[in-house]
């Protein structure tokens, strides 16, 4: 006898309904993958497409490289080591979190460009009177792109080492040392092996921001597919080969996140106790430690406090100059309403996701949930075409009919807009929220969830009064989160912005374009104080991982 089929529930039905739209923009860029080019595709082959994927793998591996070496080395001091300064690194090295990659890009430019003040004390102390006379680096190229990409990037590894390094069982690293293994030994044949899975995936996911970055290699003029979709929809006027150059920058996401779970085989790691105590730190002597000191201040130096000092800089010239003026605060404004409202939505979507998916934890909820989280791994200019092709559609199809009706023509009401714009915002940083929402309300244990419900409580009043209540902190996190995220936002921002709308992010990424890199400094430095506060917390949250520790 067939069993009858349950009826979804209301949250069922919303948490498919939501990950469909949010599924969507990269539906439809998969969906042209097959629409006629008309022969740009063949014009790009023979032209930029080799520069594309030449570029992009070199970047890819250069930035790879540098951000494995910065963040595990820094991680294992600090985590394992003592010496001078040791207790404020752990923090402090998280700072080049909030600092965009292309702000630091502006400011290397400004500093080491022929007109800054590097090449301009050298030319006064050694008497050159051109760029003929000596041979300096230059800072505009492909491995520029790279240092200042892997100077912002490098805390991903940290972040996920250094958690790895504290979970590490202290007998584990003790049993090599008396098998006759020195420090280094233990590091490289014990530690680095058990760490690898979250290295790999912290490499990973900084290689994503590489494959995702537009402000930094537009303005050093490395052509990345990033770029190459920015010109071909906006230059070429080429949705479909701009959507299907989307899908070849998608095809490299999607292989690196093979590659990272192939390399790992049937290799696993686990914990053989539930016994921790704090970790014995090597203390260093004055020598080691001031080699270890050096080598965990460089990306500190280079990746936050260089930049900021110049930022600050520039941001006090046009201060003293022209004063903030309206413009600035107009930015502020449009940058923190758009944050804030996607902020919002990202943590309300997140929770109906979330919510629904602990109702009915069937195939298809679970499904759904993972493909609407599935946007932070797609490039923002990826998104924004995803998003402009179908509400472009949508947009043509109600004018079309409101002309029929009326017979006039309203022209485009949703592309352009504020609403398409935290649309796409809201399909790329969802995950951002929804991955901090399902964990936290995960930790509530059914019996309260069964208890409200015997007093009478329906599945809405048990969310409303149980679970919101318990989970808060999360909820106000993952917001933070997205805000953040959001206020750095450049490559969808650029492509999706109404016209006349600018942000921090865009007015510092057009001051610099036009060479104004003074003007630059006040909204660059503006997104950087941002992004402070989120970081500092990270740091502490990291500190407090380990089970049984002393922090």
């Amino acid at each position: 006898m067939l069993r009858r089929l349950r009826r979804p529930g209301g949250w069922e039905i919303a948490a498919l309904v939501l990950a469909a739209l949010i599924a969507m923009p990269v539906v439809s860029v998969a969906g042209n993958l097959l629409v006629p080019s008309g022969g740009t595709w063949s014009h790009l082959a023979a032209t930029v497409l080799p520069d594309y994927v030449a570029n992009s793998l070199l970047l890819m591996v250069l930035v790879g490289i540098g951000v494995t070496v910065g963040g595990v080395g820094t991680a294992w001091l600090v985590t394992m080591c003592r010496f001078p300064g040791a207790a404020v690194l752990e923090w402090a090295l998280l700072l080049p979190m909030a600092m965009p990659a292309y702000v630091v890009a502006y400011t290397y430019t400004g500093l080491f460009d022929y007109a800054g003040p590097v090449q301009a004390a050298l030319r006064g102390l050694f008497g050159w009177s051109s760029a003929r006379d000596y041979w300096f680096p230059e800072i505009r190229s492909l491995g520029g792109a790279a240092a200042v990409l892997a100077m912002v990037l490098y805390p991903y590894v940290y972040i996920l080492a250094r958690a790895a390094f504290l979970e590490q069982s202290v007998c584990v690293l003790e049993a090599s040392r008396t098998l006759g293994r020195t420090p280094w030994q233990a590091f490289r044949e014990v530690a680095l092996p058990l760490a690898r899975p979250a290295i790999a995936v912290g490499v990973a996911l900084a290689l994503m921001e590489t494959l995702n970055d537009f402000g930094t290699v537009h303005y050093f003029a490395v052509d990345t597919f990033t770029t190459g979709i920015y010109r071909t929809w906006l230059g070429l006027g080429q949705p479909a080969v701009a959507a299907q150059l989307g899908v070849v920058l998608m095809a490299f996401v999607v292989a690196l996140v093979l590659l990272e779970r192939l390399s790992r085989g049937a290799a696993r790691t686990h914990h053989t106790t539930n016994r921790y105590r704090d970790l014995p730190r090597i203390t260093l002597g004055t020598g080691r430690g001031l080699l270890a000191l050096g080598f965990c201040l460089l990306p500190l130096l280079l990746g936050f406090l260089l930049p900021t000092a110049m930022l600050g800089g520039w941001a006090l010239q046009t201060l003293r100059d022209t004063g903030p003026g309206t413009g600035f605060l107009v930015l502020a404004r449009n940058s923190v309403l758009l944050a804030a409202v996607t902020a919002l939505l990202a943590v309300a979507v997140a929770l109906v996701l979330a919510y629904g998916r602990r109702l009915a934890p069937r195939p298809l909820v679970l499904g759904a949930a993972r493909v609407a989280a599935m946007g932070y791994a797609v490039p923002g200019s990826v998104i924004a075409v995803g998003t402009l092709i179908p509400l472009t559609l949508l947009d043509k199809a109600v004018a079309a009919q409101v002309e029929r009706l009326t017979g006039a023509s309203p022209g485009l009401l949703i592309t352009g807009s504020i609403a398409a714009l935290v649309y796409a915002y809201l399909v790329r940083f969802l995950a951002v929220s929804a991955d901090a929402v399902d964990a936290s309300l995960g930790k509530v244990t059914p019996s309260l969830e069964a208890a409200a419900r015997s007093l009478g409580e329906g599945t809405t009043g048990v969310l409303r009064r149980v679970h919101v209540p318990m989970v808060r902190g999360s909820l106000l996190s993952a917001g933070l989160l997205v805000f953040v995220d959001v206020m750095k936002e450049l490559p969808a921002t650029l492509i999706m912005r109404p016209f006349n709308f600018d942000t921090l992010a865009t007015s510092a990424f057009t001051f610099a374009s036009d060479e104004r890199l003074s003007d630059a400094g006040l909204p660059a430095l503006a997104i950087v104080a941002v992004g402070l506060g989120p970081a500092i917390l990270l740091s502490r949250a990291i500190a407090r991982s380990r089970p049984g520790g002393s922090r």
